[in-house]
């Protein structure tokens, strides 16, 4: 996997491929409704129970972004019945990238099991309130005062390619140090991944 990545770094332009930490930490964001692959919304008020989510804006067609389909299953699998759940969201131009249309969001989701909503924001409206930059590009936010607060954002972790020499799992981390009720000792990182290319 890592030469094929390498291999792909040479087509696609570093601008679209690097980007670094927007200031979010201690922003709140809002909640959302958005369709759901099979066929039905979901909101973080679904969750009444949460301590916080794992929000991930992902997509189909960035080589970034299909490196970590079964890591955010193992995230999810672990985090979910700790009151932490993982969310992902499609933020993608579909007029740019078919690839990422609604039916084919269906297609990948039952082909790679995906055990964790996979979200279209079709007008990119909770991409805005997140500022999110990159495909994939995570954000673990926290309950606070009945509002939403931002606590990380950037990478998943520090090896898109090698997920077996992962040195840094930002996210799990930042969940972990959270739910023992301590300050999360990296609060953003750089995303690394494919523009979301916000309409006007």
């Amino acid at each position: 996997m890592g030469h094929y990545l390498k291999a792909l770094l040479l087509f696609i332009p570093a601008i679209a491929l690097f980007g670094f930490a927007v200031s979010n930490e201690g922003r709140a964001v809002k909640d959302f409704s958005l369709l759901n692959t099979n066929g039905k919304t979901v909101g973080l008020k679904d969750y009444p129970d949460a301590k916080g989510f794992i929000i991930v804006f992902t997509c189909n067609h960035c080589p970034f972004a299909k490196l970590y389909p079964q890591r955010l299953n193992k995230l999810n699998s672990k985090y979910q019945p700790l009151g932490v759940p993982l969310i992902a969201i499609s933020s993608t131009d579909t007029l740019l990238y078919e690839e990422d249309t609604y039916p084919m969001m269906v297609a990948k989701s039952k082909n790679e099991n995906f055990n964790f909503p996979y979200l279209f924001d079709e007008f990119q409206k909770v991409a805005k309130d997140f500022k999110a930059q990159k495909t994939p590009h995570a954000f673990v936010i926290w309950k606070e005062n009945d509002k939403w607060v931002i606590k990380y954002n950037g990478a998943i972790d520090d090896n898109g390619a090698e997920p077996d020499h992962v040195t840094k799992p930002y996210v799990a981390d930042a969940v972990d140090q959270l739910l023992a009720g301590k300050e999360i000792a990296v609060k953003e990182t750089k995303s690394i991944g494919c523009q979301v290319i916000l309409r006007k």
